[in-house]
């Protein structure tokens, strides 16, 4: 069958280097760390004492003060992230057809927060079941789409992918093959998280996740570099207006790039660690770059997943050396998770929207905080180390890799 194009319209972001579109590109081709101190609670007891929240953002200034305590953080950075996407895209919300207008997000764990806060509650009063009465619809991952179709009036296809941190990358590859399908005009995609708490934090701690220099969380989140320690954790939201690109055209859209393709995997080794082989890694970028009908060698810029773990960086530098051959060398390789930290749930879209970016404006963000050589990582890739370099970009791809193996990869190409 002919498969519909799908283009994007609209964008929205909120972040820990930056509360909207504009903010978010200035701070990544600026090369700024979005790592402090936590300010949300305690963390005297804490191994890592840092992360990278949210500035300056307060919901009620977006959102009705009464519904803004209906919804744990990680929907009310949805809302807002989704808002400012839609504006973007410039619909006219009185004349589309809502049926045929769908919101996919994704979410690693959902309201975190919330589930935390009730239960400590609970422990600490007389035993008594008194639960908010909004416990489960704050708690729960799919009222982030829920309550963007409500507030809107959407009625097409609704639901949250929830693949760790490939979720928000899973929902844009469900939303591009709905549009691809013809089931939808317009989908609302993305994702959002609010981990930064201190179930989040204590968790991750367990695990031995997340890096510990307390003593300067600004560089503490250096992917590829030799003595890097662990993820940073972030929070925030990034929304992507997917269109048919004939419905597009028909109303003058403004469209950023083409999503030509998304390929999904499964390393099927562990619960955490990647396959140190890269197998999976190599088969997601096999798979979208077939599923473009692209060649390795079409590929100008690769955003990693780049988490800044010991395994990790270098499985996925294995594996794209793997796919892409003598030309790899070629290729603008990055982690914007240097400046953003680990949005989880939220990162592939995130992640996606700088790919975008890139392309719109002929930038490729830097891979921050890099100061010494990993004699393990082949000294003949391009990092994109601490400085955004200009580059014509034509096709950008994006890696998300979660925990249980799943992998998630989605290519932008311009449209001239």
């Amino acid at each position: 069958m002919n498969l519909k194009r799908v283009v994007v319209t609209g964008l929205g972001a909120l972040t820990p280097i930056g509360n909207t579109i504009d903010e978010f590109w200035e701070s990544l081709i600026n090369g700024k760390s979005g790592a402090a101190p936590i300010t949300y609670f305690d963390t005297e007891k804490f191994k890592t004492k840092f992360a990278c929240e949210l500035k300056n953002f307060n919901a009620t200034d977006f959102l009705d003060r009464k519904e803004a305590r209906k919804m744990d953080r990680f929907a009310q950075y949805a809302m807002v992230a989704s808002d400012e996407a839609i504006v973007d895209s410039n619909l006219d919300l009185d004349s589309i057809n809502k049926l045929r207008v769908g919101v996919i997000w994704g979410a690693g764990i959902g309201g975190l927060e919330t589930f935390q806060n009730e239960v400590l509650n609970f422990a600490q009063g007389d035993g008594s079941p008194r639960f908010n009465p909004f416990f489960i619809p704050k708690m729960i991952a799919d009222i982030a789409p829920g309550n963007i179709s409500i507030k809107h009036g959407f009625m097409g296809p609704n639901y949250t992918t929830v693949s760790a941190c490939a979720s928000s990358a899973n929902a844009m590859i469900d939303a591009l093959n709905y549009i691809r399908l013809g089931h939808c005009d317009v989908i609302v995609t993305g994702g959002s998280e609010a981990a930064v708490t201190i179930a989040g934090m204590g968790g991750f701690n367990a695990m031995h996740a997340l890096s510990t220099r307390n003593d300067s969380p600004e560089t503490a989140s250096r992917p590829f570099d030799a003595t890097r320690d662990g993820f940073v954790l972030g929070e925030g939201a990034g929304a992507i207006i997917l269109e048919d690109y004939d419905h597009a055209l028909a109303r003058g859209a403004k469209i950023y790039a083409e999503v030509v393709g998304g390929g999904l995997s499964s390393d099927a080794h562990h619960m955490t660690a990647p396959h140190p082989d890269g197998i999976g890694v190599i088969a997601v970028m096999n798979n979208c770059l077939e599923d473009a009908g692209l060649k390795p060698e079409d590929v100008d810029t690769i955003n990693t997943h780049g988490t800044a773990t010991p395994l990790g960086d270098v499985a996925e530098l294995k594996a794209i050396r793997e796919v892409f051959g003598t030309h790899a060398k070629n290729i603008n390789i990055n982690s914007t998770k240097s400046m953003t930290g680990h949005l989880l749930g939220a990162a592939g879209a995130v992640e996606a929207i700088a790919s975008i970016l890139s392309i719109q404006n002929g930038i490729v963000p830097p891979t921050i905080n890099h100061t010494t050589i990993d004699e393990n990582i082949d000294a003949e890739l391009n990092l994109t180390l601490n400085k955004a370099q200009k580059r014509d970009v034509k096709v950008a791809m994006s890696n998300t890799f979660g925990f249980g193996g799943h992998n998630a990869c989605v290519l932008f190409k311009r449209i001239d």
